[in-house]
């Protein structure tokens, strides 16, 4: 059978036509550059392939697994963690510690130091320091979980809101916030609380959430305003997405992270100055047991009985230290900036 007729009436190429790329300037063909390119890839090692591809898919970590994963290896994240659990755990049931009354006294024992079966001795009262250090925690942990919830979700509402949508309510926003910057906090406690009567901790809770809100709307208008303006949510305007789901689904999760590390900060400092406030006898009032109250009925015995201040005062100081300590190292897991 006769052979189809080529236009090329050169030799015959059984590989078919080459791409113009495969043929060298010099005129000598593509094999020369192929075997260098070959050669070049063998140097460098074989490639990823679908197996490596699949494997550093699975061992990318989004923000937050990232975030675990340090604070893991960090110890002064567990350090700070277990001394606040333990803390949580006494406050609940501080029984499993301390099985004495806090407010069983007898006054033949005032100012007495250590005894068997009671290590901080007795305050003035009469009453067991030990116990009521104990027993002290529960107030103390209650105002500062409470109050930094209230104003960590008032705050992240109205700052999340005013830096989303801007315009008149930012402004409005920045103005109230900035009336409240300007009020004295211990000034405004004494005003505040010395008209209630209410022997619970919800006024003091109520307080501190007044004057705490402004700090975290201010972070979280500063977040959402950097958030929104990223490619992402860009994207997904063009692509129709509403203000809600805009607001919900791409900007809140990515501006949430620094009102988590200042929140966890002004834990411990909610809780001084809940301490503060008691100390002043315009915060919590007996029979409440707190630490803040028991250092202000020692503070006048520092000379004659010094331990009916310091194990209180050092119980305060070290579930303080405990919190700042612990909002640092989450700061740190979650700045990338910082690592």
């Amino acid at each position: 059978m006769p052979e189809p007729e080529r236009e090329d009436h050169g030799a015959y190429d059984p590989v078919g036509p080459r791409p113009r790329e495969a043929i060298s300037p010099t005129g000598q063909g593509g094999a020369m550059d192929l075997a260098l390119e070959e050669a070049e890839s063998l140097d460098k090692g074989p490639g990823p392939g679908p197996a490596a591809g699949t494997g550093a898919q699975q061992k990318a970590r989004s923000l937050w697994s990232d975030a675990w994963h340090q604070l893991r290896r960090n110890p002064v994240f567990l350090i700070s963690s277990l001394v606040i659990l333990f803390l949580v755990v006494i406050s609940i049931w501080p029984q499993l510690i301390a099985s004495g009354d806090p407010l069983q006294c007898d006054l033949s024992k005032s100012q007495d130091g250590s005894s068997p079966g009671h290590p901080f001795g007795y305050d003035t009262q009469g009453c067991d320091v030990y116990t009521r250090t104990v027993y002290g925690a529960r107030a103390s942990i209650t105002v500062g979980i409470c109050a930094t919830l209230g104003a960590a979700l008032l705050g992240s509402a109205l700052g999340g809101l005013a830096g989303f949508f801007g315009s008149w309510g930012d402004a409005l926003l920045s103005r109230v916030a900035d009336i409240f910057f300007g009020i004295p906090v211990i000034l405004g406690g004494l005003v505040f609380l010395s008209v209630v009567t209410s022997d619970t901790v919800w006024p003091v809770v109520g307080f501190i959430v007044l004057l705490g809100w402004p700090q975290v709307a201010r972070i979280a208008r500063g977040s959402v305003i950097t958030a929104k303006q990223h490619d992402y949510v860009q994207a997904a305007r063009a692509l129709g997405a509403g203000n809600g789901r805009l607001l919900l689904r791409h900007v809140a999760p990515n501006a949430v992270a620094p009102v988590i590390v200042v929140a966890t900060i002004a834990l411990g400092t909610y809780i001084a100055l809940e301490a503060t406030l008691s100390f002043l006898g315009v915060g919590l009032r007996p029979p409440t047991v707190s630490w803040g109250i028991d250092i202000s009925n020692a503070a006048s015995q520092i000379r004659n009985a010094p331990h009916m201040l310091l194990y209180p005062a050092g119980a305060l100081s070290l579930t303080v230290l405990a919190f700042i300590m612990l909002g640092d190292a989450v700061r740190d897991a979650l700045d990338p900036k910082l690592r």
